[in-house]
């Protein structure tokens, strides 16, 4: 059994796909690379190129899975996760890269460890070839080994799946999947949300392991979009779960609860200028709507500063009011950085 298996959708990434696979399959061979990698290529209907780059890659570790029709970035995880092998699934996406030397630090972790899920930190590359940092040192700081209950704070650090590496075992007993989560993007909020919930063991690797690709043409997450909307399906189902707490072995403490339902407001509050300019207003109330409704106990302060006076006019759906100091606190932000 390979101990990792990277699970790749590719779908319109003839562009970047060459670069995502030799950051895999050209820094896993040598002295310092892990023992029994697979990498499993879920070529979703690609458009273009990707289907003849995946052929030319003659490579032992890599298979190459064709579907007829596209599934949609969330199904395909599904697919290479259900036809993967190794004990743990990395989930990468096809236009992004793993950091040098990822995939040794990654393997030493997780042999050492043995978590249900680890977690690793990542950086942002934008086009011109500039990174930055994800922002997440602070959470991620602290011991090696942890549990949601003691350290709530990680669920403020990206909801996404290829910042987690996931025992496949534990990952498949989940009962929720990419594919069932609603359709992209954002279909990883409640497998990855699940997952820390649920782990009895959760791994931390306080090193950058994943470049994310910023800003690319083509991706959701590059020009405004009704697709954001599906956002508040993806909290739902968590706060269905949260409310059922069957479904959660783990204990939902009262400082997890109130972790959660902030990140799940900060969330949308990031989303919120990627939604069209017509359609601000109603995701907007629908914000609202889920603070009003959601609010735990334990959440009943606002957080300081900044964040807490959005959430204040979150809170009142004062969206005229908002819409005025955002901008205000963008530019705020801008300065500072540079």
């Amino acid at each position: 059994m390979p101990l990792i298996s990277v699970v790749i959708p590719v779908h319109g990434v003839e562009d970047y796909l060459d670069r995502c696979l030799d950051s895999v399959l050209g820094r896993a061979d040598g002295p310092d690379g892990p023992d029994g990698l697979e990498v499993v290529a879920i070529d979703d209907a690609s458009p273009d190129r990707c289907g003849a780059i995946l052929a030319a890659r003659r490579d032992p570790r890599l298979r190459v899975i064709s579907t007829s029709a596209a599934l949609g970035p969330g199904a395909a995880r599904d697919l290479g996760a259900k036809e993967a092998t190794g004990e743990y699934v990395w989930f990468v996406d096809g236009d992004d890269e793993l950091a040098e030397g990822a995939l040794p630090a990654v393997s030493e972790s997780l042999t050492r460890l043995r978590p249900d899920v680890l977690i690793v930190d990542f950086e942002s590359l934008y086009p011109d070839g500039t990174t930055s940092p994800s922002g997440g040192t602070k959470y991620l700081a602290g011991p090696a080994v942890t549990t949601l209950a003691d350290r709530p704070g990680l669920i403020h650090l990206t909801m996404t799946a290829w910042s987690k590496v996931f025992r496949r075992d534990f990952l498949s007993g989940l009962g929720v999947s990419f594919g069932s989560s609603g359709p992209a993007p954002h279909e990883d909020v409640p497998v990855t949300t699940m997952a820390l919930l649920t782990a009895g063991k959760i791994g931390v690797l306080n090193r950058v392991c994943y470049r994310y690709r910023r800003a690319r043409r083509g991706s959701f997450l590059a020009a405004p979009s009704d697709a954001n909307f599906n956002i508040f399906r993806s909290y739902q189902q968590i706060f269905n779960l949260l409310s059922e707490r069957s479904t959660v072995s783990a204990p939902v403490t009262p400082d997890v609860r109130a972790a959660i339902f902030e990140r799940a407001i900060w969330h949308y509050t990031t989303l919120l200028p990627l939604v069209p300019r017509r359609r601000r207003r109603e995701f907007f109330h629908r914000m609202s709507v889920d603070f009003r409704r959601w609010r735990p106990e334990e959440a009943a302060r606002f957080p300081p500063g900044p964040r807490g006076l959005k959430f204040r006019l979150v809170a009142r759906d004062a969206y005229r009011t908002y819409s005025l100091l955002d901008p205000l606190n963008r530019l705020r932000v801008a300065l500072r950085a540079s």
